[in-house]
């Protein structure tokens, strides 16, 4: 094995220390691994004698180099796996492709007059959170509750006003701003309000009964009638909750289900001993065995924006336990336990994410049919050479030439894939020719395309018959022809609706308006455009807020704001004299001399 890059003499050279290893193909990082002993870990991949056709072998194939980065502990190494993994995202490593934060709701208790707030981040500056909410439309529903009854400040900050706003009218807001509740009332409705977002909501049923039965015998029906209201609608949430634990910890549980090379991960979330929602997913062949899968799953899963709560159940106990227990430890500031129940009531939680996870299975080959029958009817439909497994779709965007951008998104079995999805500056010119800017993007995507071995089944574009062409012209010019099918969407006029257009064929096919094959087409043009049209704005956006000063060398934000904050406006500005501008601090004569010359200039240009 000399020639390989697990060749014994590179292993001699290998620490037995531990520490992270990443597989380097030729233009990206195909693998991430821990090791506490990395010599012998590497060894292992060295002398790997399992089917050619397993993920290992086909990974080790592909591999080019061997990098190792030494660590003192194996947290540390831990804590750098997980960093890198989602630094590169390797192919062959566990990805959670949908790893957004779920939002959660946060009481700022350390402010004066507390508020509720939805956040995706949770920070460590003393406030309460409660979450996550897989539903948005679950969280907005207790969100309304709680806004209802306890109508809790809504701005940003407190200032003294001399009448409340509309909030206050409109009985949402106890307007504190001008002294119309005092500190001691307003407190007591935040501990309310967190005993329900704790779950314990019958404790303020009981408070609430109390204080009606009060205001009805001190003859204040008015109040008596808003706390039975208050009441009504707090028993309405109770009867909903599912509760699952007869405690109030905050646990969250894992499910693992394994079904030939692929496994699905569930993870319930049970907060205050109620079920919160869940969250699912796929992995359609990871390498490593439950055990690693499940490990990686978790250090990805949970970060500084993710806090794991005090108790995770596992399917299986990990191999590496007390390190992630540690390093989750340090995520929460506080004690967390890593528990593989074997019985009671913890064991029936386990058995209900099992059976989420299985669902993913259900689920999966319900949508693989979909696909495979919408694929079918595109393959006859259009004439296709092959199977459109995998679609990229390119569209121009630009504003009279100018910020011109192209767009490239990717639809993999139907769905969208983020990590296909390219933007393109465009260099060739600065007026408006979609013609030459479409064959510089298609030009540098399949040129980049035929290097890497990264070309797609079918290749979409935005526009008729001309942008047909000239994707025809640079498919024969990089010799890709018969590598991909091809074809162009448009609509010409409105009445006419979509027509798609085909090499060879002179008319367009016009399939019928609520066709799947062709409302999947328009959805990935969509997509195409509105990824496109964002990044063209962003460039339009950053073009208008940049003036004359940005190029003037010496005159940085802090002088430019000086500037503008002076003279009140760019055309004043122009018009001040040399003097008036060395009058400024910071300024000065010489300064002042270059910046009225390079204004005068842009003025006789415009």
């Amino acid at each position: 094995m000399s020639d390989t890059p697990l060749s014994t003499e590179f292993l001699k050279t290998v620490s037995h220390g531990p520490g992270v290893y990443q597989m380097l193909g030729r233009t990206e990082v195909l693998y991430v691994g821990k090791a506490r002993n990395l010599r012998k870990r590497l060894a292992q991949y060295a002398h790997f004698s399992g089917p050619p056709h397993s993920k290992t072998a086909v990974m080790l194939s592909h591999v080019r180099r061997v990098e190792t980065i030494l660590t003192t502990t194996e947290k540390e190494a831990l804590i750098l796996e997980a960093s890198l993994i989602k630094k590169h995202r390797p192919r062959y490593n566990v990805i959670l492709r949908d790893d957004k934060n779920y939002p959660l709701i946060k009481v700022t208790v350390k402010e004066e007059w507390p508020r509720i707030v939805v956040t995706r981040k949770r920070v460590r500056d003393g406030s309460k959170y409660f979450g996550p909410f897989s539903s948005p439309s679950a969280m907005r529903q207790t969100l309304k509750l709680l806004y209802t009854l306890f109508p809790l400040r809504r701005c940003k900050t407190v200032r003294s006003r001399s009448r409340p706003c509309l909030n206050f009218q409109m009985g949402r807001c106890l307007a504190p701003c001008t002294d119309q509740v005092d500190q001691d009332s307003y407190r007591d409705m935040v501990r309310q309000v967190l005993l329900i977002l704790e779950g314990k909501n019958q404790e303020v049923l009981i408070r609430l009964e109390e204080k009606m039965r009060e205001a009805a015998a001190d003859l204040a029906f008015e109040k008596a009638a808003v706390l039975r209201d208050q009441i009504r609608a707090l028993k309405k949430t109770v009867e909903r909750q599912m509760v699952v634990a007869n405690h109030f910890l905050d646990q969250d549980v894992f499910g693992l289900a394994r079904r030939d090379a692929s496994v699905t991960i569930a993870i319930l979330f049970i907060r205050s001993g109620v079920l919160g929602g869940s969250q699912t997913f796929f992995l359609a062949d990871p390498m490593g065995d439950d055990q690693a899968i499940l490990a990686q799953t978790i250090t990805q899963y949970y970060s500084a924006r993710r806090h794991p709560p005090r108790e995770i159940l596992l399917p299986l106990a990990l191999e590496d336990a007390p390190i992630i227990n540690e390093y989750l430890a340090e995520l929460r500031q506080g004690p967390v336990s890593l528990a593989v129940p074997r019985r009671g009531r913890r064991m029936q939680l386990m058995e209900m994410a099992h059976a989420n996870a299985r669902q993913v299975f259900a689920d999966q080959g319900k949508k693989k049919k979909a696909w495979e029958a919408l694929a079918a009817s595109l393959q006859k439909l259009l004439r296709l050479n092959r199977w459109p497994e995998t679609i990229w779709c390119v569209d121009i965007s630009n504003l009279g030439g100018k910020q011109a951008v192209g767009s490239l998104v990717c639809f993999v079995r139907g769905e969208k894939h983020p990590p296909g999805y390219r933007h393109f500056k465009i260099r060739c010119k600065d007026e408006p020719d979609d013609y030459t800017m479409m064959h510089e993007v298609l030009e540098r995507r399949l040129g980049r395309g035929r290097e890497e071995g990264d070309l797609p089944d079918l290749l979409l574009l935005d526009g008729g018959k001309g942008q047909l062409n000239i994707g025809r012209r640079v498919v024969q010019d990089l010799g890709l022809t018969n590598h991909f099918d091809l074809v162009a969407i448009a609509k010409e006029k409105e009445e006419e609706g979509e027509k798609l257009f085909l090499p060879g064929r002179k008319n367009p096919v016009i399939l019928p308006p609520h066709s799947p094959a062709l409302l999947y087409l328009m959805r990935i043009r969509d997509e195409s455009h509105r990824f496109g049209i964002t990044f063209h704005r962003r460039l339009r956006s950053a073009h208008t807020f940049h003036s004359v000063l940005d190029e003037v060398p010496g005159i940085g934000p802090a002088r430019k704001k000086l500037l503008l904050e002076t003279f009140g406006s760019y055309r004043r500005l122009c018009q001040a004299t040399p003097d008036e501008l060395a009058a400024l601090p910071g300024i000065g004569p010489v300064l002042a001399a270059i910046l009225h010359s390079r204004l005068q200039d842009n003025r006789n240009t415009e």
